[in-house]
């Protein structure tokens, strides 16, 4: 059974997928959502493993809290894991802070890799802040509404026009969602933070999860 969308129903899944951007709840997506597939329906499942969720969720809280303590003027910074791997974004006043941030996360139980795309300036204005937010969630629904994709595989985070994307996937399915992030209004960039899968691993694990 093929899902379409009607226009009513877009737009309630773009609004809700920007509100959720806005409350930061990236890392609540549930673990089961129905999508659509060229060949039938699909229901889209989170690819990590359920220790690995509640590590991620555990990092972000905690390395959000830590980060201020360790680094003067962190305040501008977000901390996002995916699969355990790190990714950190944002502003920080010099050189020697974003190298601190850094190693900072990298000393965190639980973290396997830390991606430092931390810039050196002032943190965004608030109108930037909300354009980014904006972008996130139009990103998510266009990922969502793509028929050959798996949206929950991804997680997306915007910093002043650049969109990352983080996700455990296979090289078509990384292309293709970058594909489709760099289509979007509003986004200047697309940088991707994957942990790739070959396709028979990625047989494995749904059939894993199917059980």
């Amino acid at each position: 059974m093929n899902t379409t969308f009607s226009k009513s129903a877009k737009f309630i899944v773009i609004l809700g997928l920007t509100a959720s951007a806005a409350l930061g709840l990236s890392a609540c997506v549930p673990l089961l959502v129905a999508g659509a597939a060229t060949s039938g329906a699909m229901i889209a499942f989170d690819r990590r493993s359920f220790g690995a969720q509640t590590e991620d969720q555990a990092i972000e809280m905690k390395g959000q809290s830590r980060l201020p303590e360790a680094v003067a003027r962190a305040g501008g910074v977000s901390v996002t894991s995916f699969n355990r791997k790190v990714l950190l974004t944002g502003q920080v006043a010099d050189e020697k802070a974003k190298l601190e941030s850094e190693a900072a996360m990298a000393k965190m139980e639980s973290v396997a890799s830390v991606h430092n795309e931390l810039s050196i300036g002032s943190k965004v204005a608030l109108g930037t802040s909300t354009s980014d937010t904006t972008i996130t969630g139009r990103v998510r629904a266009s990922l969502l509404e793509a028929r050959d994709l798996q949206s929950n595989a991804f997680k997306v985070v915007t910093e002043t026009g650049v969109v990352y994307l983080m996700g455990l996937v296979t090289q078509r399915e990384g292309d293709r969602a970058a594909q489709i992030a760099a289509r979007v209004p509003g986004a200047t960039r697309v940088v991707t933070v994957y942990q790739y899968l070959s396709e028979d691993d990625l047989g494995r694990v749904e059939r894993r999860a199917s059980r």
